[in-house]
C-alpha cells in the first residue's frame, strides 16, 4: 500500500497498463516529451519512445478518429484531450463513429479506446478551462463515462477502461489532481464499470455526487453530523453504466436524496438521476427530490468572487441538506 496523489495514480496506471500490453498506446497534444498540461504522461516517452507515446496536432478530431483508426487495427488506444473545453470537435467521432462501431457493425467490431479529459472549475480556468461536459455523453448509448474522485478509484476504474473493448470517457477533475492523497493498493486490481460505492454511510438523507462534489459532500455531512443529521454519500462513479442498484437501495432506506453536480442546472445529469429515483422509489421518499448545482449561466467566470458564486460548495451543500432534513 503507498500513498498517492490522484494525478499519481493515473500516470503510474498509464504506464502499468502500457507495460502489461504493447498494443497500448498513448496519444494527444503534449503528451510527448513535455509530459502533458498537467505531467499525466511524464515520463511514459522517455520509457517507451515516440510509436507509442505520440505527440498529436492540436485537433481534437483527429486524435479521436485516429484512436477509432487505431483500434480498429488492433491497437488500444488511450487518447488524452488535453481540456474536456476542447472535446466538442472531436463529438461526431465520438458520437458517429466510437459509440455506434459495435451497433453497426452487428457486433463484429469493438472500439476499445479510453478518451481522458480534465474537466471542472474552481482553478481560475474560466470559461474555456472550467467546463462539466459529462451529460451530453451520458445521453449516448454505446459510451461508458467514469468519474472517479480518489487515486485508489481512480487507478481500479483507469485500468478498467483501457481493458475495455467498447470506447469509455474518463473525465478527470482538474482540481483533484493534487489535492487528494490517499492509499493505492501496491498490487494489480480493478473496479468494475458501472458500480457505485457508499463513501459514506447514513440513515437519513442520500447524498449523491461524483468526482470533486462528492469530497464536498463529504465534508458537508461532516458537518451537518455535529447538527444530528446522519448524511449518506454515494460516489457513482460510473455515470454510465449507472449503478440503480446501490443508488436506490441508499434512497429506499434514508427517504430522501440530495443530488449534487457541478455542471448547469437545467438539463444536467443530476435530472436523470432524480428521475430514476422518482420512478423506482417514490413510495420510499419523505422529502422532495432536491437538485444543487451550477447555476445556468454560460460559463464559470474568472473574477474570484463570481467563480465562488457559480461553483457548490461544501456550505452550499450543507445548507441543501439543512432544508431537506427539515422538509
Amino acid at each position: 500500500m503507498a500513498t498517492r496523489t490522484f494525478i499519481e495514480s493515473i500516470r503510474e496506471t498509464l504506464a502499468g497498463e502500457m507495460r502489461r500490453d504493447p498494443a497500448t498506446i498513448v496519444l494527444g497534444e503534449d503528451v510527448g516529451r513535455k509530459g502533458g498540461v498537467f505531467l499525466a504522461t511524464d515520463g511514459l516517452y522517455a520509457e517507451f519512445g515516440e510509436s507509442r507515446v505520440i505527440d498529436t496536432p492540436l485537433t481534437e478530431s483527429m486524435i479521436v478518429g485516429v484512436s477509432i483508426g487505431a483500434a480498429a487495427n488492433g491497437l488500444r488506444p488511450i487518447a488524452e484531450i488535453q481540456f474536456a473545453d476542447f472535446i466538442f470537435p472531436a463529438f461526431n467521432q465520438i458520437l458517429s463513429e466510437a459509440a455506434r462501431m459495435r451497433y453497426r457493425s452487428n457486433n463484429a467490431f469493438g472500439c476499445p479506446i479510453t478518451i481522458r479529459a480534465p474537466y471542472g472549475g474552481g482553478v481560475h480556468g474560466a470559461l474555456h478551462h472550467s467546463q462539466s461536459v459529462e451529460a451530453f455523453f451520458t445521453h449516448i448509448p454505446g459510451l461508458k463515462v467514469v468519474v472517479p474522485s480518489t487515486p485508489h478509484d481512480a487507478r481500479g476504474l483507469l485500468r478498467s477502461a483501457i481493458r475495455d473493448d467498447d470506447p469509455v470517457l474518463f473525465f478527470e477533475h482538474k482540481k483533484l489532481y493534487r489535492s487528494v492523497r490517499g492509499d493505492v493498493p501496491d498490487r494489480e486490481y480493478t473496479i468494475p464499470l458501472g458500480s457505485a460505492a457508499v463513501a459514506r454511510p447514513g440513515t437519513q438523507i442520500t447524498v449523491v455526487a461524483y468526482g470533486l462534489m462528492t469530497h464536498y459532500a463529504l465534508e458537508a455531512a461532516d458537518t451537518v453530523d455535529d447538527e444530528g443529521i446522519s448524511v449518506e454519500v454515494i460516489d457513482l462513479r460510473s455515470l454510465r453504466p449507472l449503478d440503480r442498484g446501490t443508488l436506490l437501495e441508499s434512497v429506499r432506506k434514508t427517504g430522501k436524496c440530495l443530488i449534487v453536480y457541478e455542471d448547469n442546472r437545467f438539463g444536467g445529469y443530476g435530472a436523470e438521476v432524480a428521475a430514476i429515483v422518482a420512478e423506482e422509489a417514490f413510495d420510499y421518499l419523505d422529502g422532495s427530490i432536491t437538485r444543487l448545482a451550477g447555476p445556468d449561466v454560460p460559463g464559470v467566470p474568472y473574477n474570484h468572487v463570481l467563480e465562488d458564486w457559480f461553483m457548490v460548495s461544501p456550505a452550499k451543500i450543507a445548507d441543501a441538506i439543512r432544508t431537506l432534513a427539515a422538509y
